[in-house]
C-alpha cells in the first residue's frame, strides 16, 4: 500500500472558481487577486498582503526590501527547505548559518543573538561565523542586514526573542511562513506581528494551495509599494504603461491561481482542523513506541500547522 506524502485537498467549489475565471479576459491581473489579497490580509491579522508567483519568488522580494546587496550578512538556518537560502545566494549575499533547537527544529535565539553580537563586532570572532569559503576575507568590512527565520513544519519560530534581537543590531526581519499557514504564536497568528514581512507559500503540499503561488504580509506601506512594483518587473502601481522605475521580476500571481487560493482559503479551518486530526491520530499511536519521539510543541505554540508529521527515532534504531 502507498501513502502519499501529501495531497491538494479539492472539492467542486475550487474547479468552479477557477472555471469562471477562465470565461473572463482576466487571466493574469484583475480583480480575483485583489480579492484574493484583501481577504488573506484579514484572515492574518495584518493591513497589507501581495500576491507573487511562489513563496520563493516572495522571500526573494523580501530579501531585496531588506537592503541586502552583494557582501552582505543574512542570518538564517540549514535547517529548511533550500529555497530559504537560495533567495540570500540571488542577491550574492552570505547566508549565516545557526543552528536550531533541538526539540523544535527551528533557529535557537541564542545562537543569533551570538552571531549578530560576533557580526557586528567584526575581527576573529565574526570571521568564525563565516562559511569556509568567504573566512579569509575581511569580515569586518562586511554588513550583517537581516535575519531570515523559518517556521519548520509549520511550528512557529520564537519570534519575540528573534525580533529583540533585530531591534538591537537594526536588522530586517523576514519570516519563511511557507510552511505555517495558520500557526499561532502566543495566540497570534503567524504574521500578524511581523516587523518586516512574512511569507507563504501555496504549493500543492501546502495547508491549502493554488497549484503555484505565494503571499507576503506587511504592516509597512513602503514595503507593500515596493513589493508590487518589484513583482511587476518594476512597475510602480501608478506608473504609465512600460515606464519602470526599477528592475524588476515577473512575480505576478495568476488570476486563476488565487480564484483557487479564495475558494482554498474559504475552507481554511477545515483544512488546518483535518490535519490537526490527522497528527493527533499518529500521537496516540506512536506515544508509548519505544525509541520513537512524537513532535514536541513548544509552549509558545499556541496552535500548530501541520505541514508534515516529523517523528525522530532513538540512535540505535535501525533507519533502512
Amino acid at each position: 500500500m502507498r501513502i502519499p506524502m501529501s495531497s491538494p485537498d479539492l472539492t467542486a467549489a475550487e474547479i468552479e472558481a477557477v472555471n469562471q475565471v477562465l470565461q473572463t479576459p482576466y487571466l493574469s491581473i484583475g480583480p480575483r487577486i485583489a480579492e484574493f489579497e484583501a481577504r488573506f490580509a484579514e484572515y492574518v491579522g495584518v493591513r497589507r498582503a501581495v500576491g507573487v508567483s511562489s513563496g520563493t519568488a516572495g522571500l526573494h522580494l523580501g530579501v531585496i526590501a531588506g537592503g541586502v546587496g552583494e557582501g552582505d550578512l543574512v542570518i538564517s538556518t540549514p535547517f529548511s527547505f533550500v529555497a530559504s537560502a537560495n533567495v540570500i545566494l540571488y542577491e550574492r549575499a552570505i547566508p549565516i548559518f545557526v543552528d536550531v533547537e533541538e526539540r523544535t527544529g527551528n533557529i535557537d535565539p541564542l545562537l543569533v543573538a551570538d552571531a549578530a553580537r560576533d557580526l557586528s563586532r567584526g575581527g576573529e570572532r565574526a570571521r568564525r561565523w563565516l562559511p569556509p569559503a568567504v573566512r579569509s576575507s575581511q569580515a569586518g568590512g562586511r554588513r550583517l542586514k537581516a535575519v531570515l527565520p523559518v517556521h519548520a513544519f509549520g511550528q512557529p519560530a520564537d519570534m519575540d526573542a528573534i525580533g529583540d534581537i533585530a531591534r538591537q543590531y537594526d536588522l530586517a526581519v523576514i519570516e519563511d511562513a511557507c510552511e505555517a499557514l495558520g500557526a499561532e504564536y502566543k495566540g497570534r497568528r503567524i504574521g500578524a506581528s511581523s516587523q518586516c514581512v512574512a511569507v507563504f507559500a501555496f504549493y500543492p503540499n501546502k495547508q491549502m494551495t493554488t497549484g503555484e503561488g505565494g503571499m507576503m504580509v506587511t504592516d509597512r506601506d513602503d514595503w507593500d509599494a515596493l513589493f508590487r512594483s518589484l513583482r511587476n518587473q518594476g512597475r510602480d502601481v501608478f506608473d504609465a504603461w512600460l515606464n519602470h522605475s526599477r528592475l524588476g521580476y515577473n512575480y505576478r500571481l495568476a488570476e486563476m491561481s488565487a480564484a483557487l487560493g479564495l475558494a482554498q482559503l474559504g475552507r481554511i479551518e477545515e483544512l488546518l482542523s483535518r490535519r490537526e486530526r490527522v497528527a493527533q491520530w499518529y500521537n496516540t499511536r506512536l506515544e508509548d513506541v519505544e525509541g520513537a519521539r512524537i513532535p514536541y510543541l513548544a509552549t509558545t505554540t499556541t496552535r500548530m500547522s501541520w505541514f508534515v508529521y516529523v517523528v525522530r527515532l532513538a540512535p540505535q534504531i535501525d533507519r533502512r
